[in-house]
């Protein structure tokens, strides 16, 4: 095992004056040492993780870390910056800059040093080593751990903590749980930063459970039973949350545990001495179980507690709408006036007709899942377990009274809210095993299912029919409008919420297909498959403007774009947003527009161009995603090539990238700059 960091890692006087030149100027010498292959590569992963959440942290350090697969070992180079560079850390720039790579496939032993080294990071007399360090030999083995950090300076003690002492000399026990995306740096960090604040105040014991890259070791069960409160720091769901249910409860983001930890155990025992605890006894984790930190605001918990729904909509839409799809085009139309009874009773294994008819109820089956699916994965997203049955009775309201997939939209919300009014409720301890299994799904069902069929859902079927009617009545100039809007939405976050939210618009039409719904599924369709068609398409006809990476990613793009799989495309915006992002929505409204002018229509929800059958006017919708691939292509050729070209009159022209600028003068210029 080759050691981790050394002295060509190490750059005392790293000169960058921007955190993506720092993580350049690093990765290069990892690049030098074979440590990393691709190095446009490895900083368009850096770059997605920077993306998530910044990597700086209190006390002047910047910590830069992904997982790629362009890293061949876990891999540390660490760089001192006598200016400071901004990573985001609330107190001011970073000074002290570790870049650390590990692959795909890192092994645990590595990843345990790592995690070491995040922990090292919370010694300020670690730190204070780093700064006044001049070897960069000695440096490397500071950090491998080879050479022990100057013993401790003493410190003031610490003030007394504001929280009125226990009248029993039994000590407050917490248990923690922390986690980051990544599962390398943060999540260690925090979890030493919590214990070393836990042995710090007088009258608490703590203990933390890491949920890292390289696994984790469940708390005893009995340390768990044992525990006062407890501290959840984490930036991805908890495993195993159901562990902790029924104590008082910090939820906070990783980054809280590093910065503030005296201030979450001071809440936590306020929580405890206010008797306040989780009101689930089954915690199971959730697409949006708090991936972020507790202070989301409204706006974003909406938007995740609808893509819960959506998330979870989309297999049944797909497999449905393509089961029927199918089942007309092997037998028609008409299959649909083919009765179930006789299907049932009487099916022809040598009969086209009867085999149509099969895949159509079939997927008739599973699109009538749509709204009741889509209402109790929003309730689901918003309320846990509990609010799966409430929801899902309000998305089969939603059906019953016609109020189709605007209705199960609203009825899910409903039903979370619901829910999560009563699970506010502080019941006796003995009832808190039945709340979730019959006393919350019994009363909130009651009270979904009266706001439903008594006070707004007629209203909504209204709003609904008037929805229907006004897309049955598009055409000209209105429609070729909704087409832009649409392919600009499908375009805009490739696969992201405003992409979701046109899709569901489309897809909730299908339910009741009319001649307007089936027109928005086309020009839906075809804008999400224009983005992935047209990387494809510049990677080959101008390939020197694309890494090697890239062009790899291209020739799978043709596949992803011809599948309706608009994804396809992000690796080329994540690396480029401000070239890819914008030519991509001008392709996708221009696509939009023509598939709506061409009057194109389509019965099947998803499968590209492997359904072209059953598409109206088939060769004129071809003809709009052929346009709108061609219009993307060339606009992302056309803005990289302009971004090489050198500056007028002598001066440096400074090139904004999405992620740094240098000046063209500059001998790197001469390859397209990545992120």
């Amino acid at each position: 095992m080759t050691e981790m960091i050394t002295a060509d890692l190490v750059d005392l006087d790293l000169s960058a004056g921007t955190k993506e030149a720092a993580a350049r100027s690093l990765a290069e010498r990892m690049v030098a040492l074979g440590r990393v292959t691709d190095l446009d590569g490895f900083l368009a992963d850096v770059a997605a993780r920077e993306a998530q959440m910044p990597t700086g942290l209190d006390g002047g350090i910047g910590i830069p870390h992904c997982r790629s697969e362009h890293a061949t070992e876990p891999t540390l180079a660490f760089g001192r910056s006598a200016e400071g560079i901004d990573f985001g850390a609330p107190d001011g720039p970073a000074d002290l800059i570790f870049l650390i790579a590990a692959p795909a496939g890192a092994d645990d032993a590595h990843l345990t040093i790592l995690s070491s080294l995040a922990r090292q990071l919370m010694d300020e007399d670690f730190k204070a080593t780093l700064r006044a360090a001049t070897d960069a030999e000695a440096t490397a083995a500071l950090i491998r751990g080879d050479e022990p950090a100057p013993d401790p300076v003493p410190e003031p003690a610490a003030p007394e903590q504001p929280a009125e002492p226990d009248e029993s000399d039994a000590p407050f026990k917490i248990v923690a749980v922390t986690s980051c995306p990544t599962g390398i740096a943060h999540t260690y960090m925090a979890a030493e930063s919590l214990e070393n604040t836990g042995r710090d105040t007088d009258g608490v014991e703590l203990v933390v459970e890491t949920q890292g890259s390289s696994g984790f070791t469940r708390l005893d069960p009995a340390v768990i039973a044992a525990a006062d409160g407890v501290i959840f720091a984490h930036d991805v769901p908890v495993r195993e949350k159901e562990r902790f249910a029924g104590k008082p409860t910090v939820d906070v983001g990783v980054k809280a545990g590093i910065n503030r930890p005296a201030e979450l155990i001071t809440e936590v025992r306020e929580k405890a001495a206010r008797g306040e605890t989780t009101a689930h006894a089954d915690a199971s984790s959730t697409p949006v179980d708090n991936s972020g930190d507790s202070t989301d605001g409204y706006g974003t918990k909406l938007r995740k507690w609808l893509m819960s729904g959506v998330s979870y909509m989309v297999p049944f839409v797909a497999a449905g709408g393509l089961l029927i799809a199918l089942g007309f085009a092997i037998g028609g139309y008409e299959v649909a006036d083919v009765k179930v009874q006789t299907l049932l009773n009487s099916f022809d294994w040598g009969s086209t007709t009867s085999w149509a008819a099969l895949l159509f109820y079939t997927g008739q089956a599973a699109f009538a899942f749509l709204v009741p699916v889509l209402a109790g994965y929003i309730a689901y997203g918003m309320a846990d377990r509990p609010g799966l049955v409430p929801g899902f009775v309000a998305g089969s309201i939603a059906v019953t009274a016609n109020a189709g997939f605007l209705g199960g939209l609203i009825g899910g919300l409903i039903a979370g809210a619901v829910v999560m009014a009563i699970q506010k409720v502080n019941v006796p301890a003995v009832l808190r095993g039945i709340m979730p299994v019959v006393v919350i799904p019994l009363l909130s069902s009651i009270v979904v299912g009266f706001l439903m069929f008594v006070v707004i859902g007629k209203p909504i079927a209204s709003l609904q029919s008037a929805l229907t009617d006004w897309l049955n009545s598009l055409s000209g100039a209105n429609a070729i409008v909704l087409g832009v809007i649409l392919g600009l939405m499908m375009c805009f976050d490739l696969g992201g919420p405003l992409n979701k939210v046109a899709y569901a618009f489309a897809v909730g039409g299908l339910a009741n297909p009319t001649d307007g719904s089936l027109k928005v599924m086309a020009a839906v369709m075809a804008a999400g498959m224009v983005p992935p068609l047209a990387m494809a398409l510049a990677t080959t006809v101008r390939g020197k403007l694309f890494t090697k990476t890239e062009r790899e990613n291209g020739k799978a793009a043709w596949v992803l774009g011809a599948s309706f799989i608009t994804e396809g495309a992000i690796p080329f915006a994540a690396a480029d947003p401000l070239r890819v992002i914008p030519a991509s929505m001008v392709g996708g409204a221009v696509t939009g527009a023509l598939s709506m002018t061409f009057d194109a229509t389509l019965r099947a929800p998803h499968g590209g161009i492997f359904v072209v059958p059953l598409i109206g006017n088939a060769w004129l919708y071809l003809v709009a995603i052929a346009a709108g691939t061609c219009v993307t292509a060339a606009l992302t050729v056309l803005l990289k090539s302009v971004r090489k070209q050198p500056a007028a009159a002598g001066q440096p022209e400074a090139v904004q990238t999405p992620s740094r600028t240098v000046a063209a003068a500059e001998p790197e210029v001469a390859q397209p700059a990545k992120v």
